[in-house]
């Protein structure tokens, strides 16, 4: 209850923080400047924030779960870099194209990768945990080093370190709508909850109860690759929310996906429409490109998810 209640506060703040006034009297007689701004730019930059706080979240634990790693998401595996290396690729090689096109090279950049992580990762027996997000950051950091590479010698390395950071100021009518293929991702993750709690307890005993093991891991690389696709070419990269949020969750209420599951979805829309506004506010009416906040919020929670492990 609380937190929805928090969720719902969070809304009405993001509909309300802004440079523009907003007059009530437009919005009940539905004309107006004020009515315009509503419907062309804060309910879409809305509906974007969640939509990606609930995809990046459902990302992070379903990627915790097939790496059965608690500091994996999307962002210290090489996802988030490798999709931005897709959309690179599109645009200088099909500079006419649209959105979809540019998915499509993010998608498949980001499952291939993704992919060879879980096979490296599957092949190393590691006894020290933090090995393996270092590993994913290692890989993360060999990508954005080739995607500025590339960036660099197609001349267009200034506009990509814009266009990638995540940024929902661009988030208007018209402009975002592909975002909303994560829905259906997020309800497919539910139904395969029950499959990717038992994907986490290894694979022997997975197959041992009957789960088709490398099936359910693909399912869930291709959910995470879809996701990370559309959000990296709708806002740009966004660190942390996969990280923290599950983490948050699985303290308080367990390990049940099927239970949980709603409650992540829930946790990384709030905490992204938080962090929107935190940005919003700080040097108003300018704003404080999301990417910043999340990672310095997401940071600060992590650590101090980290130190109270350590203290316990």
């Amino acid at each position: 209850m609380r937190m929805a209640c928090l969720f719902v506060a969070l809304c009405v703040g993001s509909l309300l923080v802004g440079a523009r006034q907003m007059e009530w009297s437009q919005v009940v007689l539905l004309s107006g400047d004020t009515w315009l701004t509503l419907t062309a730019s804060r309910l879409p930059r809305m509906a974007a924030l969640i939509l990606t706080g609930v995809g990046l979240a459902v990302c992070g634990v379903i990627l915790q779960h097939i790496v059965r790693n608690r500091f994996v998401e999307p962002g210290t595996s090489g996802g988030l870099d490798a999709a931005k290396l897709g959309v690179l690729v599109s645009l200088t090689l099909m500079p006419a194209t649209g959105k979809f096109s540019q998915m499509l090279f993010a998608l498949g950049f980001c499952f291939v990768t993704s992919l060879l992580y879980v096979a490296v990762i599957r092949r190393i027996q590691f006894r020290n945990t933090a090995l393996v997000p270092v590993i994913g950051l290692m890989y993360g950091s060999v990508l954005s080093a080739v995607a500025e590479f590339y960036a660099y010698q197609q001349n267009i390395l200034q506009s990509m370190q814009g266009w990638l950071m995540g940024d929902f100021s661009r988030v208007v009518q018209g402009q975002y709508e592909v975002i909303y293929l994560i829905l259906p991702i997020a309800v497919l993750a539910y139904l395969y909850a029950h499959r990717f709690t038992v994907l986490g307890m290894g694979e022997d005993m997975a197959t041992s109860l009957g789960l088709g093991y490398a099936a359910t891991a693909t399912l869930g690389l291709l959910l995470v690759a879809i996701t990370v696709s559309v959000t990296v070419i709708t806002v740009g990269a966004i660190y942390f929310v996969g990280l923290v949020v599950p983490n948050l969750v699985v303290l308080h209420y367990g390990d049940n996906l099927k239970h949980t599951l709603p409650l992540v979805a829930v946790g990384g829309a709030a905490l992204l429409l938080a962090c929107d506004i935190v940005g919003r506010l700080l040097i108003f009416p300018f704003e404080v490109p999301i990417g910043l906040t999340a990672g310095f919020i997401g940071g600060a929670i992590f650590l101090v998810l980290i130190l109270r492990g350590e203290k316990q």
